[in-house]
């Protein structure tokens, strides 16, 4: 896995990926990131993890997830469409965050799906041409865009069948990760289920390995430590973390991020 970088916190991106092959089943997107996202499902369905859950997606959904959130998407069997945009706050309203967190994470309203839909094709137009003020238009765009999604309810009711004991494991993790004592096979027996039965459904409902997961919210942690708390040393980190082996944390550190944990630790002492 590797972690989706952007060169700075006023940046704006916006991509249309249109898949017209069918594909067998395709992760994509597995990270977090300092930016805030929208994705619009235009065609197709796909499984997005978000947080601790994971929603199945119809066309005309929209994922709103905030900055820091891990989060990936599954396709299954499909062509599909979506356009994804990053965008930091100052794209967002400050009177619309607090709103956001009735919608949650996603919002389904077909009696606006059109003005949605419209809106986004002016977004990418506006992005793609990239003429003098575009970036302010940009901002009046999204916060258009923000004001319609918490003008209008969110009709979104999940009411699929899941494995809740898979949620309630996402929850346990999220709270003991820090645990070197955390493992695959200490979790299933924790809810009652075979190793082995509890990694595939662990996998098919988040799309992440066991200890894939595990893994990624000890690094999002020890990023945080890195730029919160200069005094700590990188083995400090690491064993706050949850890793055993420092060095291990060094190389997983370094294959997420491009860069090592003392690395990014001196870079962030030079710039402070």
């Amino acid at each position: 896995m590797k972690l989706t970088n952007y060169p700075d916190k006023t940046s704006f991106f916006f991509n249309h990926d249109i898949k017209t092959e069918v594909i067998s089943e395709q992760l994509m997107e597995r990270h977090y990131h300092d930016l805030f996202e929208i994705y619009y499902l235009e065609s197709g369905s796909c499984n997005y993890f978000i947080d601790n859950k994971s929603y199945e997606l119809v066309p005309g959904d929209i994922a709103i997830i905030p900055a820091g959130v891990i989060h990936n998407t599954l396709y299954k069997n499909s062509r599909y469409s979506r356009m994804l945009i990053n965008c930091s706050a100052r794209f967002i309203p400050a009177a619309v965050m607090p709103l956001l967190k009735s919608i949650r994470y996603l919002y389904r309203n077909g009696e606006i799906a059109n003005d949605i839909y419209a809106l986004l094709k002016q977004i990418e137009s506006e992005y793609q041409s990239k003429k003098e003020l575009s970036d302010e238009i940009l901002a009046c765009y999204m916060h258009m865009l923000f004001f319609m999604l918490v003008r209008h309810e969110n009709l979104y009711d999940d009411t699929r069948i899941r494995n809740e004991y898979i949620e309630n494991a996402v929850n346990f993790v999220q709270k003991n990760y820090s645990s070197p004592f955390i493992s695959l096979s200490q979790t299933a027996k924790s809810f009652s289920v075979s190793p082995e039965h509890f990694s595939r459904e662990f996998k098919k409902e988040t799309g992440f390995g066991f200890c894939e997961y595990v893994n990624l919210l000890r690094l999002k942690r020890a990023e945080q430590l890195l730029k919160q708390n200069m005094k700590l040393s990188v083995t400090e980190i690491s064993e706050k973390c949850g890793f055993n082996d420092s060095n291990y944390f060094s190389v997983k550190f370094k294959k997420m991020y491009g860069v090592s944990p003392k690395k990014m630790q001196q870079k962030l002492k030079e710039n402070r």
